[in-house]
């Protein structure tokens, strides 16, 4: 069977799979039940050729990938905490948790703008009034992307050390062994899972990092002399353009992976995610399998002609 490109996400008790044409995600119900809700997802580019264009198509593709993170969250935050003799359809707690989860991931989503590019920001412009550092528009710019890589470095480390995220974290390296044994070839089972590696060159942390090192370099073009509410307005006008960079050089990382000159950039990206990562337990391999070989069913499904979700 030829291999199409696969990535995912862990959420709470489970893991989200995502093929080029359908979602899947499979969270653990107390009971140790695995709950599955599955989807076709149509690609914008097969609708809009526009999308498919270098830069856009790594843009659209974070926004897309947003939007449905934050249903699966929302999924297995319902899922996840579900009594055995809850109703099956679960309309009304479905609904309000949609609503809470959309407050809370927008107000996740300023806070992290806030976090890693205006405080950043502001704390350069603070060194810069005390003549701490030079106001050499280079040097501003460096200062600032130094000062949110350590941000964003430390931010992460905290969150690595609270005993929930952690098991999300185990999920998260579920999720890249069960694809790392679908690339190679592999049957998906707990055994021949369990031995690859929870690291992934395609990983959403890496992703991040190369945001941030990339975002030094964008904001270099920033003209100094403007004020300091259009500096940070502009870091979030140029988001979009900063992850379509990021996107596409991701990809070619990805695909160059046994460069040793490929491997050393994408070494700081790796090691990261000796943080966000966990060494998963057979149980939470189980629900990462049962959601990749979902995801790719109902791909396989919508190629075939035959889809049935």
């Amino acid at each position: 069977m030829e291999k199409i490109n696969v990535g995912g996400q862990a959420v709470i008790e489970g893991v989200m799979m995502r093929a080029p044409r359908s979602v899947a995600i499979a969270v653990r119900r107390p009971n140790g039940e695995i709950v599955v809700k599955k989807e076709l997802v149509v690609p914008l580019s097969e609708r809009y050729p526009l999308v498919k264009l270098p830069i856009i198509r790594g843009a659209v593709a974070l926004f897309q990938s947003l939007i449905i993170g934050i249903k699966a969250l929302n999924f297995s935050a319902n899922e996840s905490i579900a009594e055995e003799d809850q109703p099956e359809d679960g309309k009304e707690s479905s609904e309000i948790s949609s609503w809470a989860m959309a407050g809370t991931m927008a107000v996740a989503f300023g806070f992290g703008i806030g976090l890693f590019f205006v405080m950043p920001l502001y704390a350069t412009k603070w060194l810069t009034q005390l003549s701490l550092i030079s106001d050499n528009n280079i040097v501003f710019n460096l200062v600032d992307g130094v000062i949110r890589v350590v941000v964003f470095l430390v931010y992460i480390w905290g969150i690595s050390r609270m005993k929930d995220i952690q098991r999300v974290f185990q999920y998260h390296g579920a999720e890249h062994k069960s694809i790392f044994a679908y690339e190679a070839g592999e049957e998906l089972s707990v055994e021949n899972v369990r031995r690859y590696s929870r690291l992934h060159p395609r990983c959403g942390t890496s992703f991040l990092l190369i945001v941030m090192l990339v975002s030094i370099a964008v904001f270099s073009l920033i003209p100094k002399l403007w004020p300091f509410y259009l500096k940070a307005g502009s870091r979030v006008v140029l988001l979009p353009m900063i992850a379509g960079i990021s996107y596409e050089f991701l990809k070619w990382s990805a695909k160059n992976d046994s460069n040793p000159l490929v491997k050393l950039i994408i070494t700081p990206g790796l090691a990261l995610q000796r943080l966000t990562t966990g060494e998963p337990d057979d149980s939470q391999l189980e629900v990462a399998i049962r959601s990749l070989n979902e995801a790719l069913e109902v791909n396989d499904g919508y190629a075939d002609d035959r889809l049935v979700v």
